[in-house]
């Protein structure tokens, strides 16, 4: 079958997120065909190129997400007249706020309009300059001092409202793209959109244009990375965003036919937000259990006193309290050594790594053995690629235990390193951290460093608990968390969906019988189904020939991204 894989930010480009699970999916389904539709987010990640595609993609079409030309078009009387219509009533609901259970007409309400303003954007070729107009700042306007509006939209001023109508022309932009003809998605046999919010839009389109499955992957929840990042706004502007991308993962999680997220936190998360729980099956991310297969196999540890944290250095992982709980640890254990391996993300990230380092030397004062021997911090930090840590499985094989101390956390991907190196852990109860490891590390309360230290204390004291929880942790990795588990379950999905929703163009060969797919498995065999009369006739409208695949351009060599 043929798969329209859907991402924002992310594969194929080099530095995209999510670039590795959808290159090792794309790679391991080869008997499938994909056609990945990406929007950018920046002219960078645009200038690094992409990752080697394997042959099995046919086709790649790029949009940039961070910037849109106006389209020059220029609307009739009544065209403008659908525009106001269209637009004026998705700020009807958005400024309604946000509800505790929103009801099916509210839903009603925001889908008619989103599809609406697809529709005129596809018979007038473009919405850019609609949305960018004065009349889409005057619609929001009214809809915010219309009675029944919420307090928050009422108290909106001007420099709110040109916040809020810039951000849905943002968002709204790949509404206008020209993705969703017959020769575009409407020719595939699956949307599957590799993250939800942007990345999922383009699949709402195809499903209501041509009636094309979507199958929804979020390994972190796109409403839960807004409501975390849109902090420095005014109340009206958070409010009326919130109520927009609310509103919009609840159409996505409806519409999609099925929603797979990768641990049952997110799942909360979906089903919180409207996705019905009868569409949702949890698969875990696959993640590459082959370069740390030397460090699991061996029991040996390089350093049995010593803690080991791993990640990118940013505030949400709280190595502040971390800190204070080696203070803690130290006392009890005088040998134990920390060593933090990681690489601060962006400039926040940076500062908060100064402010972490100012700490260490502050509650552990350079020791040393005599007047005239050089003192050595019992704290270290470090980053994967030295000379001391030159590959990541070094980083969790140099202690005995690995620790987590976040207050903010999705899928713990470090725990779940550390679980294929056969570490014990202690970590935070934060996120999915307690569904990753199962019974085979330790959990205390996020922001306790006293918590921390104890639980930390107990497995330095007791090396058998350490070697059977390293061991268990590693077993249950490599049962639920590697790729092959991750491709396994996909290609499952992948066929329950199109088992359940059918094509509704009708896939012809030579002699005028019916073909199940797009690309049915029977073309990568010799005979009849390999020969060039295949046609494609779309119900209600004009046939087309089924021309090559487009190929992809050359990519860029790829490099290995930062973590």
């Amino acid at each position: 079958m043929r798969i329209g894989l859907l991402t924002e930010g992310g594969y194929p480009y080099v530095s995209g997120d999510a670039r590795l699970w959808c290159d090792r999916l794309v790679r391991g389904l080869g008997q499938h065909e994909f056609d990945i539709y990406a929007l950018s987010r920046s002219e960078r990640q645009e200038d690094e190129g992409w990752v080697p595609l394997p042959p099995q993609v046919s086709r790649v079409r790029t949009a940039p997400l961070w910037t849109a030309e106006d389209d020059g078009v220029g609307y009739g009387r009544r065209a403008r007249r659908r525009f106001a219509e269209c637009y004026g009533e998705l700020a009807a609901v958005l400024c309604a706020g946000p509800s505790e259970e929103p009801s099916a007409l509210e839903a009603d309400r925001f889908g008619s309009a989103l599809y609406g303003l697809a529709e005129l954007a596809r018979d007038e070729g473009g919405l850019v300059g609609a949305l960018r107009s004065e009349a889409a700042v005057r619609a929001l306007e009214h809809a915010c001092r219309a009675p029944g509006a919420s307090r928050t939209a009422r108290e909106a001023r001007v420099p709110d409202l040109l916040a809020v109508a810039a951000h849905l022309e943002r968002a709204l932009r790949p509404l206008s793209l020209d993705w969703y003809e017959d020769d575009g998605l409407g020719s595939v046999d699956l949307c599957h959109a590799a993250s939800g919010g942007p990345a999922a839009l383009p699949g709402l389109l195809a499903r209501h244009f041509s009636d094309v499955p979507l199958l929804v992957t979020e390994y972190g929840v796109q409403l839960r990375t807004h409501y975390l990042s849109a902090t420095e706004a005014s109340p009206s502007v958070r409010s009326l965003l919130a109520a927009f991308h609310g509103r919009l993962a609840a159409e996505i999680y409806g519409r999609a036919a099925l929603v797979t997220p990768g641990n049952t936190h997110a799942r909360r998360w979906q089903e919180r937000c409207g996705a019905d729980r009868d569409k949702i099956r949890t698969v875990y991310p696959g993640m590459d259990a082959a370069r740390f297969a030397e460090v699991g196999e061996s029991s040996e540890c390089v350093d049995p006193d010593t803690l080991v944290w791993v990640g990118r250095i940013e505030p949400t992982k709280d190595l502040i309290s971390l800190l204070h709980a080696f203070a803690e640890i130290r006392k009890e254990e005088p040998k134990t050594r920390l060593r933090i391996i990681g690489a601060p993300a962006g400039p926040e990230g940076t500062a908060y790594l100064g402010h972490c380092k100012a700490l260490a030397a502050q509650l552990f004062p350079d020791e040393a053995d005599g007047l005239h021997a050089v003192g050595d911090n019992p704290v270290s930090f470090g980053e994967i690629g030295g000379p001391e840590v030159p590959a990541l499985a070094d980083a969790y094989a140099s202690g005995a235990v690995t620790v987590l101390s976040s207050v903010v956390e999705g899928f713990p991907i470090s725990l779940v390193e550390a679980m294929f190196c056969g570490r014990a852990t202690v970590s935070t109860d934060v996120g999915a951290v307690v569904e990753a490891i199962g019974g085979t590390g330790l959990v205390v309360p996020p922001r306790n460093p006293r918590a921390l230290a104890e639980a930390c204390v107990t497995l330095l004291r007791d090396p058998e608990r350490r070697e059977r929880l390293g061991a268990a942790a590693r077993a249950r990795a490599l049962e639920l968390f590697t790729v092959e588990q991750n491709i396994t379950a996909f290609h499952g999905i992948y066929l329950e969906i199109v088992s359940r929703h059918p094509v509704h163009r009708v896939v012809l060969d030579t002699t005028g019988e019916p073909l199940p797919f797009a690309v049915p498995a029977e073309a990568h065999m010799p005979g009849r189904w390999t020969d060039s009369g295949a046609r494609v006739v779309a119900r209600g409208g004009p046939g087309w020939a089924a021309g090559p695949p487009v190929r992809a351009n050359t990519p860029l060599p790829a490099t290995e991204g930062a973590r």
